[in-house]
C-alpha cells in the first residue's frame, strides 16, 4: 500500500511541471512580445510596435481621450500622441501581474514609463487582456492612464 501510494505521488509530481510549464511558456511568449513593442516604440517605430496588437476593427483600446475602438484608429491615435522620437521617448515596462485566465487568454498588469530628454516623463499603469487567435498572442483590450 505505501509503494502505491508514493507510486501516486511521484506520478503527480512530475505531471505539475508540465503542466505549469505550458503556461509559463505562454506567459514568457507574452512577455517576449512586450520585450519586442518597447524596442520597437524605442526604435520609433509604431507600426512594428503595433503588431502586439490585434489587427481588428473589435480592438479596443482605454486611454485619457476614452475609448477606441479598431486597430487603425488605435494606431492612427498612436500617431497623433507621439509625433516624433522626442515626445516618443524611450518606453520601458514594468510587468507587475500576470494571469492565465485560460488556454486562449492573459492578463497583464503593469506600468509604463517614457524617459524623455527635453520634454517631462511621462508614466502611468496598463492593463492588457491577450488572447491567442490563430496560434498568436494579441492585444484585444488595453486600458491605460
Amino acid at each position: 500500500m505505501r509503494y502505491l501510494f508514493f507510486n501516486v505521488i511521484l506520478i503527480f509530481a512530475f505531471s505539475i511541471p508540465s503542466i505549469s510549464a505550458q503556461v509559463d511558456k505562454d506567459l514568457a511568449k507574452v512577455q517576449q512580445i512586450l520585450h519586442r513593442q518597447a524596442a520597437d516604440w524605442n526604435k520609433g517605430d509604431l507600426e512594428a510596435f503595433m503588431k502586439g496588437y490585434w489587427k481588428s476593427p473589435a480592438l479596443t483600446f482605454i486611454g485619457s481621450r476614452g475609448v477606441t475602438k479598431g486597430y487603425e484608429n488605435t494606431l492612427n491615435n498612436y500617431i497623433k500622441g507621439y509625433p516624433d522620437r522626442q515626445t516618443m521617448g524611450q518606453l520601458h515596462f514594468d510587468i507587475l501581474e500576470t494571469d492565465k485566465l485560460s488556454k486562449k487568454s492573459i492578463m497583464v498588469i503593469g506600468k509604463y514609463t517614457l524617459t524623455r530628454e527635453e520634454m517631462d516623463d511621462a508614466s502611468g499603469y496598463f492593463l492588457l487582456v491577450w488572447k491567442k487567435i490563430k496560434k498568436e498572442w494579441v492585444i484585444i483590450a488595453d486600458h491605460s492612464n
